[in-house]
């Protein structure tokens, strides 16, 4: 199977395996913000709650995230630029695509990530 990111490997030899070392040990395994950031889109497209609250930086992770709404279907993901600003700190800006109820809709986001003790969380974003 694709993997939902569009990186054009498959999903398990892409987002698959920080999935899956996640739901097997509880680790968070991403080389790059922009790594987290397509996994983090995958896990949205796959309903992966845990996942996304687990790579969440503490300071601004909400309580609890609902599950996709029946009919949501994911489009896409396009990222557009990857910001290294140093050792433990990034930006990735894409834009995801989605349709609910026959509308479509486009998220377009410069979120911003932090690397704490070595593991790479979304920290916020700003939307455009």
């Amino acid at each position: 199977m694709p993997c939902p990111c569009e990186s054009g490997r498959s999903y398990d030899a892409c987002c698959g395996v920080p999935h899956r070392a996640f739901t097997a040990d509880g680790a968070r395994i991403a080389s790059t913000a922009e790594a987290l950031m397509r996994s983090r889109y995958s896990a949205f497209v796959l309903d992966l709650t845990d996942y996304l609250l687990a790579t969440w930086h503490p300071d601004t992770r909400p309580a609890s995230l609902a599950p996709n709404e029946p009919g949501l279907q994911w489009l896409g993901l396009s990222v557009k630029r990857h910001v290294q600003q140093d050792e433990d700190h990034a930006t990735v800006e894409f834009v995801a695509r989605s349709k609910l109820g026959g509308r479509a809709h486009r998220l377009h986001e410069t979120s911003r990530f932090v690397r704490v003790a070595g593991a790479w969380l979304y920290l916020d974003g700003d939307l455009r």
